[in-house]
């Protein structure tokens, strides 16, 4: 069975509907369809809240249903693979839908089995990870319960979703281990597979402030490879050769991430696994008529809902100009935004592009933790979320140029 539509956007995330109701904005009689198997959809950037019992998973969820654009017809199904020769993509069910456009939002998948004994702990053993969803109430309940021991975070090579999520877990922890005395009765070690506490320098400081505060201890070039969660233990490759063993009573880990295998394993693909776009147009350098915004696309933005936020208009407007014959006029210039939740009640607002570039949205020192931003972070944002960014109200975002012009 062939179906045709004029858009077909693979994935119904958050990069998928926003990027949807942005097109249903501009030209309401596209026939678009989102290829989507879910029914429930997550706010993701509040696993963390919840991982701290700020909030609960039933606040970060919503039916897939409700979200979507009117008019646009829902597929529940799995992308199985691209024919972007044929201006086509296959669904599982062996249904092939043709398009003029295609657009590519299925997000990334957590390599869980990249560390050897991971899957068969995580959600007990006092192993958990925000990452996963159906865990971030379990990290709150382990959260509580330690007082005293060795508390381990961790953080894989990029490129990940949200790059301050792993060591905004381990300030939320210590801020309650702070607050209820029993900070000074357990070791807090931050095991980053990287060299840097994080990507843009000029938020270092900050946040190594109250990594002193809370008397963590950061281990660089540090990468978990194999848990033992029955006894315990954790083993992590280190730069230098070998690996170092390590006992823990709570295990936080940020689990590998990468592309999913269908985009992996497609001609869309760059090298790398990533859906393969113009970092500034987001079109495919390869097949014109193909777009990818979110956290498949091999842009080298950070992996953010803030971005999508960015990108879906620039998306909707390149395409709608190629379905005209004209020339792309849109560019994204690879904002993102990680509210890093130094702790209960204060953010460092990290807004930043392409290069490590800053790009604030207020006249503040943006190196400050501020309560104000908190506020944003718990309150304001999940607003934006559901009413503005995931239904196309675009009226508060600036149009860029694509660069050179």
């Amino acid at each position: 069975m062939t179906r045709k539509y004029q858009v077909v956007i693979a994935g119904g995330g958050a990069a998928g509907i926003a990027v949807a109701a942005s097109l249903k904005q501009r030209q309401a009689d596209l026939r678009i369809a989102i290829v989507e198997p879910r029914q429930t959809h997550i706010y993701q950037p509040g696993q963390t809240l919840v991982g701290r019992g700020v909030m609960t998973l039933p606040q970060l969820q919503r039916p897939t249903a409700k979200l979507l654009p009117k008019g646009v017809d829902w597929l529940e199904h799995r992308i199985a693979a691209f024919e972007p020769e044929h201006n086509a993509v296959r669904l599982d069910n062996q249904e092939r839908l043709e398009y003029d456009q295609l657009v590519v939002a299925l997000g990334l998948e957590l390599n869980i089995e990249a560390i050897e004994g991971l899957a068969e702990t995580l959600g007990q053993n006092g192993v958990t990870s925000n990452y996963v969803t159906e865990l971030a109430e379990y990290t709150w309940q382990q959260v509580q319960r330690l007082g005293s021991g060795k508390a381990i975070f961790t953080q894989p090579p990029m490129p990940i979703k949200c790059a301050g999520a792993p060591q905004k877990a381990m300030y939320l922890s210590c801020d309650y281990w702070k607050k209820q005395g029993c900070l000074n009765d357990i070791r807090v070690e931050f095991h980053n597979a990287g060299a840097v506490l994080f990507g843009v320098a000029d938020f270092v400081p900050v946040l190594e402030s109250y990594v002193r505060d809370y008397g963590a201890r950061l281990m660089f070039s540090s990468t978990l490879v194999r848990v033992d969660g029955p006894n315990h233990k954790a083993w992590f490759a280190q730069s230098e050769g070998g690996e170092l063993e390590v006992e823990f009573d709570l295990l936080h880990v940020t689990p590998p991430q990468r592309a999913p295998q269908v985009v992996r394993d497609s001609v869309l693909a760059n090298e790398a696994g990533w859906l393969e776009v113009n970092q500034n147009t987001l079109q495919h350098p390869r097949f014109a008529n193909v777009f990818a915004l979110g956290d498949v696309a091999s842009a080298p933005n950070a992996k953010t809902a803030a971005a999508i936020r960015k990108q879906a208009p620039v998306v909707a407007r390149n395409l709608l100009a190629v379905r005209q014959g004209q020339a792309i006029n849109s560019g994204y210039s690879g904002y993102g935004a990680c509210p890093l939740t130094v702790e209960a009640g204060k953010v460092v607002l990290a807004e930043f592009g392409y290069g490590g570039v800053l790009q604030p949205s207020f006249p503040l020192n943006p190196r400050r933790p501020r309560r104000f931003y908190w506020w944003m972070k718990t309150t304001l944002f999940p607003w934006v979320y559901w009413n503005l960014m995931l239904k196309g109200r675009e009226w508060w975002l600036k149009h860029e140029r694509p660069s050179g012009d």
